[in-house]
């Protein structure tokens, strides 16, 4: 399968997107994944997306696009792949359609994690992150440490990262829906958007998208 994932920021797209591709046998492709590897291989693509990076500019569309292309031609995308992260705008989503008109593929389906604005920024407000070990995650009302403040693992200080401040998550927000949100209008227009809810256990979203998904074909 092809598929395309979006949702706000805080509804556990790349979560999902791992325990979907790992299920459906297929590739995770993420934006940060494509940027992070292509930098750290110092390919072309990479060079020029950190000299844009470097300067405190946003990466042009035809930078992520070419990224997104060199990675769906790789031999484990042949059988299908999950995007997550692209396409971002509805420019990225045309050309996406472009790319895969040329290569006499198509998408299967546009899956679309929906979850309350409210709750988006509670989950990601309520985030702690240990100073000694970013992996060490709590929250402060769905996975409370022992002790307030302190990491149960090793005993570091826990603390809100910038990113995770309200008002910056409400400014995402606002980015999603200006510029991410209107290719769900774009897709929908091609019968290809399928929308569950993001609320209740990991595992049960995971089924959802997976019940979805296969109602969907």
């Amino acid at each position: 399968m092809r598929i395309v994932l979006v949702g706000p920021p805080g509804a556990g797209k790349g979560t999902q997107a791992t325990r979907l591709a790992e299920t459906l046998h297929i590739p995770h492709i993420s934006t940060g994944d494509l940027f992070r590897a292509n930098i750290s291989r110092q390919t072309e693509l990479g060079k020029l997306a950190k000299s844009y990076m470097d300067a405190g500019n946003l990466v042009p569309d035809e930078v992520t696009i070419a990224m997104a292309k060199d990675r769906m031609e790789q031999p484990d995308a042949e059988g299908g792949f999950l995007l997550d992260g692209f396409p971002r705008n509805v420019s990225q989503a045309e050309a996406l359609d472009e790319l895969l008109d040329s290569e006499n593929m198509k998408l299967d389906a546009v899956l679309d994690l929906e979850a309350p604005e409210d709750e988006v920024v509670k989950r990601i407000a309520g985030r702690r992150v240990c100073r000694n070990d970013s992996a060490h995650v709590f929250h402060v009302t769905y996975t409370p440490p022992k002790q307030e403040g302190v990491c149960d693992v090793c005993g570091g200080e826990l603390y809100q990262r910038d990113d995770d401040s309200e008002e910056t998550v409400r400014t995402r927000l606002e980015v999603y829906h200006t510029q991410t949100e209107p290719i769900i209008d774009y897709y929908k227009s091609q019968g290809l958007v399928v929308t569950i809810s993001a609320m209740g256990p990991v595992n049960e979203v995971t089924v959802r998208a997976l019940e979805a998904l296969k109602r969907d074909k």
